[in-house]
């Protein structure tokens, strides 16, 4: 059986007994050594998984960590258990870093039996990170996540290879974390970036408040938009994945002018098709759906064109107009793009 199949079978137990595991003593015994044993530990062999080792600190004796994973008989990881409805907190956190500091570990894990939160000294040797650089939720499974804690797997354990990727993981978390809270509440400045082009008058406390609400739908229905996107790509194989929507509409007499427009910048003997979707239309070559070119984005106050993307492409792919010389401005642009779909 696969590690993620162990795993995803394993919370599926957890998630169906959890309810009944009411102390520290049970989460232990019913979730945090199974979930050692499924990383490969041996868990009842005190040579290399030890329970309650010691770990004095300052003046404080007989001080004992949860457990310990040992490597050639010194500590290597430092586990702090708590109860399965305990959140963990800063004060937990704060039990560990003692514990940390004074033993030759490189790793520290709090966990409630359902959160693993994985800690290291990347800022500071020997002193433990104020933020774990993983963490991994049994109610949460996803695969990047069960491929990092795969690394943990004691048939894996390489600690160069953790520490190297560590400080990835770290970062990538917190910067997904930062994306959450600017989707839930965008700030300031990533509103004066969004308008900026956008916008021409002066970015005041009112303006930027006002276009707030409208960045945030804006996204959110961008994210659905990609999530339908994706949704169609898998119902539809055969149709290339970047132009998910096969629905054709009737086109206006303004979205036919803006279309032969940029035809004319292509400069091309070649059949272009013009396609209508329920959110934009798009150009193509002949009736090839893989040879798209752009999508253009008719709105209510401006419009917007998109140029299609290529791994070399090295310039913007989003452009508003408000009326077709506009365009003229990036005519070199569009006839790359329009080049390189002919060649595909």
């Amino acid at each position: 059986m696969d590690f993620i199949e162990e795993i995803t079978q394993f919370s599926k137990r957890i998630e169906h007994i959890k309810d009944n595991i009411c102390t520290e003593e049970a989460t232990k015994t019913s979730v945090i050594l199974p979930f050692f044993q499924l990383l490969g530990y041996d868990v009842f062999n005190p040579l290399e998984f030890i329970p309650e080792y010691t770990a004095d600190t300052g003046i404080k004796k007989g001080e004992k960590v949860d457990y310990a994973i040992l490597n050639n008989g010194e500590p290597l990881v430092l586990i702090e258990a708590k109860s399965v409805n305990t959140e963990l907190t800063l004060k937990h956190m704060n039990q560990l870093l003692r514990y940390f500091m004074v033993t030759n570990a490189r790793f520290g894990i709090l966990t409630n039996g359902i959160v693993y939160k994985f800690f290291s000294d990347l800022e500071e040797s020997n002193k433990m990170d104020s933020v774990p650089f993983f963490e991994f939720n049994l109610f949460d499974i996803k695969k990047e996540k069960v491929d990092a804690l795969r690394q943990f797997h004691k048939d894996n354990f390489n600690l160069r290879s953790i520490l190297n990727n560590a400080s990835d993981l770290k970062y990538m978390s917190m910067v997904k974390d930062s994306i959450d809270k600017q989707f839930q509440d965008p700030s300031d400045q990533l509103v004066k970036a969004i308008i900026k082009n956008i916008y021409p008058g002066t970015k005041t406390q009112a303006v930027l408040d006002k276009f707030r609400v409208i960045v945030k739908k804006a996204i959110n229905e961008y994210m659905n938009d990609i999530i339908t996107d994706r949704i169609n790509s898998v119902i539809s194989p055969c149709v290339n994945t970047t132009i998910p929507e096969k629905q054709e509409l009737v086109l206006s007499v303004h979205e036919i002018k803006t279309l032969d427009y940029i035809k004319i910048i292509f400069k091309t003997n070649l059949d272009i098709a013009y396609k209508k979707t329920s959110r934009y239309v798009y150009m193509q070559i002949g009736e090839s759906s893989n040879k798209w070119i752009c999508r253009v984005h008719f709105q209510k106050n401006r419009n917007m064109l998109v140029l299609r993307k290529f791994e070399d492409t090295d310039y913007e792919c989003e452009y508003y107009f408000d009326d077709l010389e506009q365009l003229d401005g990036i005519q070199e642009l569009i006839k790359d793009t329009f080049e390189k779909c002919k060649n595909l």
